[in-house]
This record gives structure tokens, C-alpha cells and sequence, in this order.
């Protein structure tokens, strides 16, 4: 691994392409180094992980609306898409939109935290639709999504995006480029050209993360999808994007990001290193947003230790600044503490998953967030005796540099009624990689079926489960069976309405 310095040039002063982090990054997805086994073991668990959540989602309005759009755009030789029979085919893009919804609507497969956060699975949606439609084998399959995960994490630990209210998309979005050009074995300046394009055109506010949160928020990385995929097409045509990207006097460093003398060292790996960042991601154990995982788990151990619920007259989380800032108090959003918010706000309140959490000692990724379950009133008296404060020392371990210390948890301090306190602290949740339940590949493929069983019948979780396990040697042409059928009323969704798309086929 090379550090790279990158900072803000005027016009005049623009160094070498090859000294440019898009072409850096272009260089990586290019290098043919070999993917070791247990970085491709870990590529088949998460594109396990993804399909579980995908179907679990399918019958949600988001899921079903991308789906309706995306099966307007039949293709014969293109993509398939998650709940719909393996004959059935759309474009490549637009098979991406769709199943990228369905991955994310749940928010409940994995992430990445370090300077940025993101959710690297939403990559895996583009990278596998390209596969299809372009006759990938499942070996180019596996050598793209391990370089997405490794360009991702490399850009997530070096520059931050959410301090300045940019959404993670780009880190992403340069992912998923990455990979594909891997994947297709694309020059370094095609790459180079499409890495300049995603980057410019997914810069967005988070604004789609605050307030009352919107369906947006299992959109917005399938939006990056299809923009990615539209991107690499574009490159391969010969055309030519704005750059440098990053370093650009306009650029995106200069005027959204820490500004023209900024300078970051990204890290990245030279010629012949194997690509291992997967390795640093894990998957979510609960359907709820990144931060508030470990929380979970320490609600669950707390829960033993406090005989009477309504006794508790405050709790106070001691967190890292982005858990106070993002999902607690320090967000300033009243609507984290509405009982008729939406799921996508309740996902965002670490106020009310740590309540629910404590009261229920479980977590469903349906059942938690029912209108009647934020209704109840002890969960509601309880949620709001909650608020996060931020620990400098929790922020601090969030950024350690070392895996092993770059803690995601916090401290919480109950306060009884009678004057009495209860302390416990967590850094890890229990299913990360230095947690104390890690998961492993067995757990992955129960969380599949627990997720799918509902949906899928078994035969077809078995068929989809034997293709996943053999994506290293599947050939070109069979990547279409990594997708999982379900029956037309395990999809079905109330309420659609017809768009432009079904308007301009009548």
C-alpha cells in the first residue's frame, strides 16, 4: 500500500494525469493482481447478505416502484432483477435501480465506518448487472467487487464527505466504477474518464438524511448505480469527462469539500498488492442505521440489570460526534422523536432504537418499526428520557487507524428514579469482526433464510444459495442465476401508480 498526496492545483499547475487520484484509482481497478480465497469467500457472504435483505424488501413501495420502473426497460440479453422470474430482462442500468432499492430499503446489510461512512454492499448491485448482461464469469465477477470494496474503503479513510453535508455517495459511486471496470477489464484511461464523471455528477447534500426522511434514502445509492453504469458506457464511447475531479481548482475538494489548501494522503494499493479492504466492512446483525448496532447489543445486555423499566428517569449515550451528530440529539431533529415519524426517520433515532431495544430485548426489521409499536406509551415516556452527548474519547477510537481500535460503540448511563445509576459500554457490535459473535459464513446464510423464508420458496433459496457458493467458478452466461424469484404475491405492493414510463407504452 502507497500513501498519496492530493491537493488542490490551479490550471495552470495540474500535474500529470498519472499523478491524478482518479487515474490512481483507475490504476488500481486495472491491476490484475489475484483476489486471495478469503477475500473471495467474503465477496459470496455479501452477495448472500444482499439477496436475503433484497427479498425481504421486495413488497415495500420504494422496492416495488423501482422495480415497476426498471421493468418498463425490457432488454433481451440485459440484467435480471430481484423477485421477478431469470428470463425476464431489463437494461443493464436500470436492473441496477432496481435491485440497488431493494438492497438498501431495509438498511440492514453491511457497512463501513472510518473518516466517512458508507454502506459498501449498495456497490454490488451494478457490478452484478453489468456481469449479466455483459457475460462476465464469476471470477471477473468476484475480482470487480473485491476492487470496488477496496477503492471505497481506501476513499472513506481518507477523506471525509459528511462534515461538509456531502451525502457518501461518491465514495461509492468511484466503487462501483472501479469494479466494473475491473470486472470488464477496462483500460486505465476509460476508467480514468469514468471516475471523473460518477464523481462530478453524484455530489448531494445530505439533506436526504435529516428531518422527517424520505423514501430517497433507498434510492439514492441506486441512483449512483445507474449513473455509474451510464458512466462507464460513456468512457467506452470515447468520451471525455471534467478533470481532475478531485484536485481542480473547481473541483470538488476545493469549493464542497476543505477547500483549496486542503490536502489529503489517500492510501492505496501499488502494482501486485491483493485487494483486502472487504475485510475491514461487516454486515448488520439489525435492521437499523450503522451507528446504532453496537447500541443494540448493549441495550440487550443492559436490559438484565434494570428491574423496572419505568423506574429509569434519564439515559444519557456517550458517543463519537457521528453518532451524536447523525442519529442522536446532536442532530437537532425533532422528528427523532415522533411516534408518527417515518421508518426511515425512527431508523435514524438512536433514542428510540436504544427504548425499543431495552423494552423489547429483540429487534425485527418489520415488527420494531410498526406505527403501533412507536406509539406505545412506556416506549414513548422512555424514548424520550433519552439524548447522546458527544465523548471526545469515542470520537477519538472512531478514527484510530488500527481495525482492531477503531471503535463504533459508546457508554450509556442510566439514571434510576431513586438517584441510582447503571453504566455499561460497548465498541463493537456483537457481528462485527472483533465483536463477540462475528459472523461467519453460517450466519450469513441463516440471516438469508430468516429474511427469505417469508418470500421465496425453498427450492429457489436452495438454487440461488448452490449459485452463490460457486460464483468463483461460475462461466460466463450463468451469473444470471444470482437473483432470487418469489411468487407475484410475495411482491405484490398496494397503492402503485403508473409513471411515465407505463404512460408511454399505452
Amino acid at each position: 500500500m502507497l500513501g498519496h498526496r492530493i491537493r488542490v492545483y490551479k490550471s495552470a499547475q495540474t500535474p500529470p494525469r498519472s499523478e491524478l487520484l482518479a487515474w490512481k484509482i483507475a490504476a488500481v481497478a486495472a491491476d490484475e493482481t489475484a483476489v486471495d480465497p478469503d477475500v473471495a469467500a467474503m465477496v459470496i457472504n455479501r452477495i448472500i447478505d444482499n439477496a436475503g435483505v433484497a427479498v425481504a424488501g421486495l413488497a415495500r413501495h420504494p422496492v416495488a416502484s423501482a422495480r415497476a420502473q426498471a421493468l418498463a426497460h425490457p432488454h433481451a440479453g440485459g440484467a435480471t432483477v430481484f423477485g421477478m422470474p431469470r428470463t425476464e430482462r431489463v437494461a443493464c442500468e436500470w436492473a441496477a435501480w432496481a435491485n440497488a432499492s431493494a438492497v438498501r430499503e431495509l438498511d440492514f446489510h453491511d457497512t463501513f465506518l472510518a473518516i466517512d461512512m458508507n454502506h459498501p454492499g449498495d456497490m454490488i448491485p451494478a457490478i452484478v448487472a453489468v456481469g449479466q448482461q455483459c457475460g462476465a464469469t464469476g471470477r471477473d465477477l468476484v475480482r470487480g467487487i473485491a476492487t470496488a470494496y477496496e477503492i471505497d474503503v481506501c476513499l472513506a479513510k481518507s477523506i471525509c464527505l459528511h462534515e461538509h453535508r456531502i451525502d457518501h455517495l461518491p465514495h461509492i459511486a468511484a466503487g462501483m466504477v472501479a469494479g466494473i471496470g475491473a470486472m470488464l477489464r477496462l483500460p486505465v484511461e476509460v476508467i480514468y474518464q469514468a471516475v471523473n464523471h460518477i464523481v462530478h455528477v453524484t455530489i448531494t447534500t445530505r439533506q436526504s438524511r435529516k428531518g422527517e426522511i424520505s423514501t430517497w434514502k433507498a434510492h439514492a445509492p441506486a441512483h449512483a448505480a445507474k449513473l455509474a453504469i451510464e458512466a462507464v458506457d460513456r468512457a467506452i464511447r470515447g468520451e471525455t469527462s471534467p478533470s481532475p475531479i478531485y484536485e481542480g481548482d473547481d473541483s470538488i475538494i476545493a469549493w464542497l469539500l476543505d477547500g483549496p489548501d486542503a490536502q489529503y494522503t489517500v492510501t492505496l494499493p501499488e502494482p501486485g498488492d491483493p485487494k483486502r479492504g472487504i475485510l475491514e466492512t461487516y454486515t448488520k446483525a439489525y435492521s437499523a442505521e450503522i451507528h446504532s448496532q453496537a447500541l443494540i447489543d448493549l441495550a440487550f445486555r443492559m436490559r438484565s440489570r434494570i428491574a423496572d423499566l419505568s423506574g429509569i428517569a434519564q439515559i444519557v449515550i456517550h458517543a463519537s460526534r457521528y453518532t451524536h451528530r447523525i442519529i442522536g440529539t446532536g442532530s437537532g431533529d425533532p422528528q427523532k422523536f415522533d411516534p408518527g415519524a417515518t421508518r426511515e426517520t425512527l431508523d435514524h433515532s438512536v433514542m428510540y432504537i436504544f427504548a425499543v431495544a431495552l423494552e423489547d430485548g429483540t429487534w425485527h426489521h418489520v415488527d420494531s418499526y410498526l406505527p403501533t409499536r412507536a406509539a406505545r406509551p412506556s416506549t414513548v415516556r422512555l424514548w424520550k428520557c433519552i439524548r447522546t452527548v458527544e465523548d471526545p474519547e469515542w470520537t477519538r477510537r472512531y478514527h484510530a487507524q488500527e481495525p482492531s481500535q477503531r471503535a463504533l460503540g459508546a457508554k450509556v448511563v442510566v439514571t434510576m428514579e431513586d438517584g441510582s445509576k447503571i453504566e455499561d459500554e460497548i465498541a463493537f457490535a456483537d457481528a462485527h469482526s472483533y465483536g463477540a459473535r462475528p459472523f461467519g459464513r453460517d450466519d450469513y446464510i441463516g440471516k438469508f433464510h430468516a429474511l427469505a423464508s417469508d418470500y421465496a420458496e425453498s427450492a429457489e433459496r436452495e438454487r440461488f444459495l448452490a449459485a452463490a457458493l460457486a460464483v468463483p467458478t461460475l462461466p460466463s452466461g450463468a451469473m444470471q442465476e444470482l437473483t432470487v424469484e418469489v411468487p407475484p404475491d410475495a411482491r405484490k405492493c398496494e397503492g402503485l401508480r403508473p409513471g411515465l414510463f407505463e404512460q408511454s407504452n399505452q
